[in-house]
């Protein structure tokens, strides 16, 4: 019988983080697994949105985004990360950052052409690279800080490299990238003339002094640099999918045109609550980061009470775990009965990895959560080890 579906979507699965959230809310679980706040979002931005529908900004923007969030999303860029940027013709608004990715790398990359890709990764990344008909090359983050090892990242460039993506703060490590390391993968991307496709949707979230250096700022790549950001995680949005694309004129005219036959356009008062929300003050962005530090430390706590081994985040809001001490040999099983009888959601290491053997023993956690929430995961996670 024909099939009725693509080589490519047969070869997908469904998202494992998206899983193990439907698995939690069928046994009222914690979630711990999905990376969303299960706190209020800041009322000033709320309100901005239920302003912007009343004054009746509800037909189609700009396909690309409106002018006032794309000027917004210019000053902040330059305030922050110290790049200044023509909101005219290097920005492109996106149904949230997960769009504005397959937006770029559909829009630069060509099929038969290679994309380098971290690993632990994102879960999107390696079908993204499929969905634009590249092959994808996995290059290992090593624990326990994550860092990569400059020959292993030097052998996988070559001349059919077009795209390196690079995420920091890191899902699911919240490893950041440091000055150094960016300048070394500058240097490779400028020999083999390939861009750097950068999520920096945590830039934000960062604790221990740690500063965010995006690779946009490195002498070099100015050219050949794509940043890929949302209001989802800094204000605590992630149901709004509104997202935006930083990049030269050149690439931002190729990834307009993908993104328009993608979705046309983000929500359009959405957009305009999101410039709002872009002209917060530091003060906001400070209180983020501390607010986050206080839920890391309290996450940190109860996992290392309940006899998991964790690897500290320097930013964003995941603790990835291992395991492998408690004799687990199947951690996507292990997730599953965590959740089912320790009542706690979290993602199976492998999820992250293109050689799934390397996670068999890890296990993710994320912490955007309220204290009590935080607090009552502990309990359970203690409850369940005692148990096992």
């Amino acid at each position: 019988m024909k099939q009725f579906s693509s080589k490519k979507a047969r070869g997908f699965a469904e998202s494992v983080i998206r899983e193990m959230t439907r698995v939690c809310l069928e046994h009222k679980g914690i979630n711990l697994a999905q990376g969303f706040p299960d706190f209020p979002a800041p009322d000033a931005i709320k309100e901005a949105a239920v302003r912007a529908i009343r004054e009746d900004f509800n037909q189609y923007s700009i396909t690309w985004g409106t002018s006032r969030l794309r000027r917004a999303i210019a000053g902040k860029f330059a305030a922050y990360n110290g790049i200044r940027i023509d909101p005219e013709r290097e920005i492109t608004v996106c149904c949230g950052s997960t769009e504005g990715m397959i937006a770029s790398l559909v829009g630069i990359v060509d099929p038969g052409e290679e994309v380098i890709v971290f690993e632990p990764f994102y879960e999107n990344y390696g079908p993204d690279t499929v969905l634009c008909g590249a092959k994808p090359r996995f290059v290992a983050l090593r624990e326990p800080d994550w860092h990569f090892d400059e020959k292993e990242l030097s052998q996988a460039f070559n001349e059919k490299t077009k795209v390196i993506v690079i995420n920091t703060p890191n899902n699911p490590t919240g490893k950041v990238f440091s000055r150094e390391e960016l300048e070394f993968i500058g240097r490779l991307c400028n020999k083999w003339n390939a861009v750097a496709v950068t999520d920096e949707i945590y830039e934000h979230i960062l604790y221990d002094g740690v500063d965010h250096v995006s690779m946009a700022s490195i002498a070099g790549m100015e050219d050949r640099t794509v940043t890929v950001n949302s209001v989802s995680k800094t204000y605590g949005l992630t149901g709004w999918r509104v997202g935006w694309v930083i990049a030269p004129p050149s690439i931002t005219d190729s990834i307009r045109k993908v993104h328009d036959f993608l979705t046309v356009g983000a929500p359009h008062p959405l957009q305009e609550a999101t410039a709002f929300a872009l002209s917060l003050g530091g003060d906001y962005y400070k209180q983020l980061a501390a607010d986050y530090r206080e839920k890391r430390e309290t996450l940190l706590s109860a996992l290392e009470d309940a006899g998991f081994r964790t690897y500290r985040p320097s930013g964003a809001y995941y603790i990835m775990t291992d395991v492998n001490h408690w004799g687990v040999t199947d951690d996507v099983e292990f997730s599953l009965r965590l959740i089912r009888e320790g009542g706690v959601a979290t993602v199976p290491g492998s999820t992250f990895y293109n050689r799934r053997e390397l996670g068999k023993g890890k296990i993710r956690f994320c912490f955007p959560k309220k204290p009590e929430t935080l607090a009552e995961a502990g309990e359970r996670l203690r409850r369940f080890r005692g148990n096992w």
